[in-house]
């Protein structure tokens, strides 16, 4: 099979205009182990969440891991993906909130008592 990544990049764009939130899963992390795990926890929110979110990449370092998610909905994906987190039985420490496309202030999700996120 023949992948157009100039298409899938052109496709991610449009995706980034149109969608209104971007959701942040982050985790605490520092090993290799700890890396390929939440590659493969990405991997499975792609494959779950591909009917209500775009699965925007990742980050890592600093300690954390950020997966990056892209929906009109941000409550209803953070309840699927948190969900995805508890079933592949992830040991990392998980904060999650979102923010409007246009702003850079998060709305916390999880856990509740948070009271500062950012992505570094």
């Amino acid at each position: 099979m023949v992948e157009n990544r100039g298409m899938t990049s052109a496709i991610r764009v449009a995706e980034r205009k149109t969608m209104k939130y971007q959701l942040v899963l982050q985790f605490g992390a520092e090993s290799l182990e700890d890396f390929d795990r939440l590659v493969g926890l990405e991997d499975k929110l792609i494959e779950e969440l591909g009917d209500v979110a775009t699965v925007d990449g990742h980050d890592f370092g600093s300690g954390e891991f950020s997966i990056f998610v892209l929906t009109d909905d941000p409550l209803t994906v953070f309840d699927k993906a948190h969900r995805i987190v508890i079933d592949q039985r992830v040991p990392n420490v998980m904060r999650s909130a979102y923010r409007d496309m246009d702003s850079e202030d998060y709305v916390i999700l999880w856990p509740s008592p948070l009271t500062e996120f950012s992505v570094l």
